[in-house]
């Protein structure tokens, strides 16, 4: 009797494993930690891809059309150098120019300046000075070939007589420009003659930016708040509204493309690079984060200029800066 009762619940035990595991197949308890397991693996996979999601939208972004241009190579030129003192510190640029004005960058360094800071002494701005002075004479540029260039907002530096008097020591010339000089230089440095019909050039600076496009036989340039606006209680909103106004003075038929240069942009370029391509196209301006404060500021001003303008394509030229174009100004060069 005891038999039957075991065998009977045996049974009666054996039926309802089979019942459970047809209606409940995912219940199994022998496999609960492969369950689980599988669980975490497929939560993975999902933060993988979009992962992945993410780094091909970076790299597939909805860029304008592409740009395809050759500057034409110097012949029989001449090895010249120039410096600028900006608003946010020391660049210099050797170039090898021949009497077209063609022209190609043999150097380009990009230094941050502690006299903008407030933290130079006269000797740190005397220490600096010559040792920009003497890599340009290492790469074969003679004192007469050696120019100095004060951008407009480094003029509303108060460390900025100190090294006008500095240079004016050791024998050279310093040649401050205006913002309208400046987008004229910028302009003609770095818009090809034959896109010059349809395009217009954007330069945002520290302390100033500049947007210039040719009218006539000359060039028009309006100039605007530069990308640390805010270290003057600038807002964010007033400077957008200011920047679209002005922007707007771009005629329509300037519009299809945008040759752009300065500090952000060369920022948002270094995220754009594919190699060491002279030229790269950037993206409209809600595809960048800026991660500091100038940045930004400087998206801030390229938002509001893309806004009102639309072109087609934004093209970052890595060897260009308005220097350049003064030097293609001078006489005899």
């Amino acid at each position: 009797m005891k038999l039957g009762k075991v065998f009977l619940f045996l049974m009666i035990g054996v039926a309802a494993y089979f019942i459970f595991k047809k209606f409940y197949p995912g219940a199994q308890t022998d496999n609960s930690m492969q369950v689980f397991g599988n669980s975490t693996k497929e939560a993975d996979q999902n933060v993988t891809v979009a992962s992945v999601d993410t780094k091909a939208s970076k790299s597939t972004k909805p860029k304008s059309a592409s740009f395809t241009y050759t500057p034409e190579k110097p012949e029989n030129g001449k090895v010249k150098g120039v410096v600028e003192l900006g608003a946010a510190g020391f660049n210099s640029f050797v170039i090898n120019m021949d009497r077209k004005k063609r022209w190609e960058i043999i150097s380009k360094d990009f230094g941050e300046s502690l006299a903008y800071e407030g933290l130079a002494t006269a000797d740190d701005i005397h220490a600096g000075l010559k040792r920009y002075i003497t890599e340009m004479f290492d790469k074969g540029v003679s004192k007469n070939d050696m120019h100095f260039v004060i951008s407009s907002g480094a003029q509303k530096e108060p460390k900025t007589g100190i090294i006008i008097q500095d240079l004016k020591k050791i024998g050279f010339v310093v040649n401050l420009v205006t913002p309208e000089k400046e987008g004229e230089f910028g302009y003609r440095a770095t818009v090809p003659e034959k896109y010059q019909d349809n395009s217009f050039l954007v330069d945002i600076g520290s302390g100033t930016t500049k947007i210039s496009w040719k009218e006539g036989n000359g060039l028009k340039t309006v100039d605007m708040p530069g990308a640390k606006y805010f270290e003057k209680g600038m807002g964010d909103e007033d400077v957008f509204n200011q920047v679209k106004s002005r922007a707007s003075a771009v005629p329509e038929s300037k519009r299809n493309m945008c040759f752009i240069l300065g500090g952000v942009p060369f920022t948002l370029a270094k995220q754009e690079r594919t190699g060491n391509e002279r030229y790269t196209i950037l993206n409209k301006p809600d595809a960048y984060t800026a991660k500091d404060k100038k940045t930004e500021a400087g998206l801030n001003i390229y938002r509001a200029i893309n806004e009102v303008t639309q072109p087609k394509t934004v093209v970052f030229d890595w060897d260009s800066n308005f220097t350049i174009g003064f030097l293609l100004s001078l006489r005899g060069s």
